[in-house]
């Protein structure tokens, strides 16, 4: 009968110590399950739980670049684009000039250096074909027909026979010298043709560039007092956008000089080799007392 309630009361302290557990356990998982229902995230989440957090990780991603794409699709409020967007009548007109100054110098450049280079082949031929001719007939047949070489030899050639008039007054011996001459003075007018625009463009481009540089540092300053704010943000924009007048004014200068020097030690090189054509071609005529054929 002593064992009954010893052990009936062993077995309530232990139903109340699990009792007592249970009710902790219950207690500290009370404030989680309220939670869950209330997250946001929750019903936005329709992807597998294991896709859920790379996908969270790259839009997180795709939307950073996103934010800051407006701040690098902003243009360069400094450049030259700014400068003609915020120019004014005579600075366009300034830009618009040193360009057709730029364009004419490169142009001219490629068309004298291409004409060089023919004249240059035109002599090669000369002393392949003409000097081995029978005649001077002959030689002037054997050259190309926009060769000054034979634009030379035809004027001697014609100078024996285009000798009469008042014209039969002046020396045959002389005579034929002069005709030649004046066929090489055309020849070398024609070579110099351009060379006086690339020495304009390079000397008045730097000086045509200064002047959109004042034009556009005075239209800053006008500007800045209106607004009457002088800080380095302010300054920096138009006075900087002004100088670039005078850096395209350099940059246009600058080639059209460099092919100036360079075309016209070409062009001597070249007059020195017809010159000497010249010369023994009117030997050959008046050692042939004036018979071209």
């Amino acid at each position: 009968m002593l064992r009954s309630p010893l052990l009936r009361a062993f077995a309530a302290v232990a139903l109340l110590t699990l009792a007592i557990f249970a009710g902790q356990s219950a207690l500290a998982q009370a404030p989680a399950s309220p939670s869950a229902p209330a997250t946001p995230a929750a019903p936005a989440a329709p992807a597998a739980p294991g896709a859920t957090e790379p996908n969270a990780g790259a839009s997180a991603m795709v939307a950073a670049p996103a934010a800051k794409k407006p701040d690098s699709a902003i243009d360069n409020p400094y450049g030259i684009e700014a400068l003609w967007m915020g120019s004014d009548v005579v600075a366009r007109s300034v830009l618009v000039l040193l360009g057709i100054m730029s364009a004419g110098s490169w142009y001219i450049l490629i068309v004298k250096l291409l004409e060089q280079m023919k004249m240059n082949r035109h002599a090669r031929t000369v002393d392949r074909k003409f000097w081995d001719a029978r005649s001077v007939t002959d030689g002037v047949a054997a050259l190309e027909k926009n060769s000054a070489y034979r634009f030379i030899a035809e004027a001697g050639v014609a100078a024996t026979t285009d000798h009469g008039g008042l014209k039969s007054h002046i020396p045959m011996n002389d005579w034929i010298p002069m005709s030649i001459t004046s066929a090489v003075d055309r020849v070398q007018a024609a070579m110099q043709k351009g060379l006086a625009f690339l020495a304009t463009v390079g000397s008045t481009s730097p000086f045509v560039g200064l002047f959109g540089t004042v034009w556009g540092i005075y239209h800053a300053l006008t500007a800045i007092g209106i607004s009457g704010q002088a800080s380095i943000d302010k300054v920096a924009g138009p006075v900087g956008e002004a100088l670039i007048m005078t850096a395209i004014g350099l940059a246009v200068a600058i080639p059209a000089v460099l092919a100036y020097n360079w075309l016209a030690r070409r062009n001597k090189a070249i007059m020195d080799e017809v010159r000497e054509f010249s010369d023994e071609l009117n030997a050959v005529i008046v050692g042939s007392a004036g018979r071209a054929a």
